[in-house]
């Protein structure tokens, strides 16, 4: 799994000129699910993104997770993360999952995300979609889940 993730004042997500979610504080997560992608993938980038330290503390320095400052995330399907724009104008998604493969991991990701305590919101899978954001910082990262050996 890629994410961006980026942390937010607020965010909203549009289908059709109408919001379908939105959050206030928080985390704004870009989700692309990879053909090789699994529920460990969803559990470990779960974990590991609601327990960043990357809000500031008292003393300005990023100490505290989502969770420390019972932030929301909005969650968005980002397939074209995959993107493989090495060779030619045009990208290859070739190592994107499935569609039916990536919606039920992101689904799986944005329980799993909840379950460890955040509030969440999500766009609509495969919709286009409108974000909009007011970007904290700005702080914006990107984070993989790890790859597996094939022995």
């Amino acid at each position: 799994m890629r994410a961006v993730i980026q942390r937010v004042a607020r965010a909203g997500v549009f289908v059709e000129d109408r919001e379908v979610g939105a959050i206030g504080r928080g985390l704004m997560i870009l989700l692309g699910v990879g053909r090789s992608d699994d529920s460990d993938d969803a559990d470990y980038m779960a974990r590991k993104i609601v327990n960043l330290r990357i809000f500031e503390d008292e003393g300005g320095k990023m100490n505290r997770s989502l969770l420390d400052v019972t932030g929301e995330a909005l969650i968005v399907s980002q397939f074209t993360l995959w993107g493989d724009c090495r060779k030619g104008r045009r990208p290859s998604f070739g190592e994107a999952a499935p569609p039916e493969a990536a919606e039920r991991l992101y689904l799986e990701f944005v329980e799993r995300v909840g379950a460890l305590g955040a509030k969440t919101a999500t766009g609509r899978f495969g919709a286009m979609m409108r974000v909009h954001l007011v970007n904290d910082g700005p702080v914006t990262l990107i984070l993989e889940s790890p790859r597996k050996s094939s022995s």
